[in-house]
């Protein structure tokens, strides 16, 4: 087993492993260029957005461009992923659909957080509310326990409806779940970034494949009688919710992001909904290809429009 699946144990535990559905290993390159495209972004000043950019057939453009160059290759790239799998024959189940809006908003909310500048992770908004730290750690914590709790009910089999249906799942299975306010919360930008990525991805690795019969069996959320289903549908929604929240503590922090901030952010969406078609086990191998590509175009115009600019 690998480090994170020995941490995340009862994931591994509640799963059938003949239903894993690993990340497609091009996407790490896809992955690795759209981290060196935010990085190349975020280096450019404010003020160099205005200088002239050469793109193509001798034209230029201001620098700010190569983002937005970046942002339509990546759009193109989700249509042409879309085309793709819609052409592949492959098996698709509810599962794999709806655990793709989650790294959509994963990459959404690394958007926001790349650009900081690591003290303001534990900067104080007051009126006691939390960190930004401590919000991050609360999101891996709770796609950790989602993906948890959605193995051990599934495991289960119990109809929703069911009037035995357990009022949670063993208080014993949450005894090694790590603290979100330290382990989860602990390291800087990029490790929270990393943990993040490992956490989101094994619970789509070993979820996305559950059969649909599966995906309607019962279970709970918040004390409430759901479907498994719903749980799964969750993960991208509690993702965004802690997004909006990172949105007002930086607002409480007098922390305005400067336009190529704004830009990254932009970029890291538009991959994110382009990953979303192939997440989870979607698409096939052309549809990978399409966001690969789409990530490689988007790291060139962004390196090009930084040269462009002087830095």
């Amino acid at each position: 087993m690998t480090n994170a699946e020995t941490q995340d144990g009862p994931l591994i535990e509640f799963t059938d492993p003949s239903l894993r559905r690993p990340l497609p290993a091009p996407l790490h390159g896809a992955r690795a260029d759209i981290i060196a495209m935010a990085r190349d972004l975020a280096a450019i000043p404010e003020a160099a957005l205005t200088q002239p950019w050469s793109w193509i057939g001798g034209s230029e453009q201001e620098v700010r461009y190569g983002a937005y160059r970046a942002a339509e290759a990546l759009e193109q790239a989700e249509t042409e992923a879309r085309h793709a799998a819609a052409h592949a024959d492959l098996a698709s189940g509810d599962a794999m659909r709806i655990i793709g809006p989650a790294t959509a908003a994963r990459w959404d909310l690394l958007g926001l957080l790349m650009p900081l500048e690591e003290a303001r992770l534990d900067a104080d908004p007051g009126g006691d509310e939390w960190s930004l730290r401590l919000v991050v750690g609360h999101v891996i914590s709770g796609q950790r326990a989602y993906a948890w709790g959605t193995a051990w009910w599934q495991a289960q089999g119990y109809e929703l409806a069911d009037p035995n249906l357990p009022a949670g799942a063993p208080e014993a299975m949450w005894d090694d779940l790590p603290d979100e306010a330290t382990t989860e919360a602990e390291g800087t930008i990029d490790d929270l970034r990393a943990r993040l990525d490992a956490t989101l991805d094994l619970s789509a690795e070993r979820l996305a494949g559950l059969p649909d019969e599966r995906f309607g069996f019962g279970s709970r959320w918040s004390g409430f009688p759901v479907t498994i289903g719903f749980r799964i549908g969750r993960w991208s929604s509690h993702i965004r919710e802690h997004t909006i929240q990172v949105e007002k503590t930086l607002a409480m922090l007098h922390r305005e992001p400067s336009e190529p901030e704004r830009l990254v952010r932009h970029v890291l969406a538009a991959y994110g909904r382009a990953e979303a078609v192939v997440f989870g086990g979607l698409g096939g191998d052309e549809a990978v290809e399409r966001v690969v590509h789409g990530a490689a175009d988007a790291r060139a115009a962004v390196r090009s429009a930084r040269e462009a600019a002087g830095v």
